[in-house]
């Protein structure tokens, strides 16, 4: 039986969507008319509103800026051929918000607000999700602490919100990689499952680093050798060598990627073996060397497979052809065309916005 809220809905008294320039849209800029907000207070979530997107206010004080506790997620929506929206996956995420949230210390939102509240959003501001290939609407919830108390301890007030914002490919080129040996995304009783913001704060300066030795972004490695894989920058990562695809297990330390499970079922679709396991950086070395390194790529919800072309460790460069792949091309292909409505939905992974 489906969640069923009243929401209340403020709608704009005038649309900012002709301002929109659908044919160059980058990932981020770009948000819809309207916004879900709901506050958490007394124990409980209160009345839900959808009401135009417009600036927030919060008190210096506020315990997110001192403190922190703040979660996100990453969802996708797409146009069918019969101009019906879907999202792909919500629950998945409804599900992992909710365990960040737990590891956070902060309240878990209930099923009707996450979903329900998302598809109502998705439904009033539907004429915003771009209609071609490669785009979607990108779909942000989020939560943070609301106390205005300078003081180390769980907020016992919150606010949770969802944003929609138009979006184009996240990475239109193959990127190049910088294997990280220096810093630390996460370790084991950390944080790393976690969609925390402080992850994303934490990783800032590493990518800047490699942005300035002329790469991509970094692949983060573990914190104890820095031999052990774990996660490309804001990706999961698979790498083929002969007819395998390993990509690291799920330790604690990397999230646990909506689009990481969705490529593993398509790659065993395909008749791959796919491996969760420890995964060494000389492994993928001695395979490019061996000639058995056949692709490499990352994956996530806003770039959904992103081409690796070149790996750097211990001044070694792994460099791969992405045009000359199979694989991985052939993986995006169906999974586009599952989000976009073009190919039957076998696995249920489409949820309509409509009732």
């Amino acid at each position: 039986m489906e969640a069923v809220i009243d929401i209340k809905v403020i709608k704009t008294e005038k649309s900012r969507i002709s301002e929109v320039p659908f044919d160059n849209l980058p990932f981020g800029k770009y948000f819809t008319d309207h916004m879900l907000e709901v506050d958490y207070a007394d124990g409980q979530w209160q009345k839900p509103v959808i009401r135009p997107f417009q600036p927030i206010t919060i008190m210096p004080t506020n315990a997110t800026l001192h403190y922190g506790q703040s979660i996100f997620e990453g969802i996708k929506a797409y146009i069918n051929p019969e101009g019906k929206a879907g999202i792909f996956r919500p629950y998945d995420n409804f599900r992992r918000f909710n365990i960040s949230a737990d590891r956070m210390m902060m309240p878990a939102v209930p099923e009707e607000i996450f979903i329900e509240g998302m598809r109502q959003l998705i439904e009033l501001d539907i004429k915003w999700i771009p209609r071609k290939g490669d785009h979607s609407m990108y779909i942000r919830p989020f939560m943070f602490a609301t106390d205005n108390v300078i003081g180390v301890r769980p907020s016992s007030t919150y606010k949770f919100m969802i944003l929609l914002s138009p979006t184009g490919p996240y990475y239109p080129k193959p990127v190049s990689i910088h294997v990280e040996e220096k810093y630390t995304r996460a370790a084991p009783g950390g944080i790393g499952f976690a969609k925390a913001a402080g992850n994303y704060a934490s990783s800032l300066k590493a990518f800047a680093e490699a942005n300035e030795k002329g790469y991509d972004q970094v692949l983060w490695t573990d914190a104890f050798q820095h031999k052990l894989v774990q996660e490309m920058g804001t990706m999961n990562v698979f790498f083929i060598i002969g007819n395998t695809a390993i990509t690291p297990d799920l330790d604690g330390a990397i999230l646990e990627g909506v689009t990481r499970d969705s490529v593993i079922t398509i790659l065993e679709e395909l008749d791959l073996t796919v491996e969760e396991r420890n995964l060494n950086i000389d492994e993928i070395i001695a395979a490019d060397k061996a000639g058995t390194l056949k692709e490499a790529f990352g994956t996530g919800t806003a770039a959904v497979i992103s081409p690796i072309k070149e790996l750097a460790y211990k001044g070694v460069t792994v460099k791969l052809d992405p045009d000359s792949w199979t694989i991985s091309p052939e993986v995006k292909r169906r999974l586009n065309a599952i989000q976009e409505g073009r190919s039957a939905d076998v696995h249920g992974w489409m949820v309509p916005t409509a009732h």
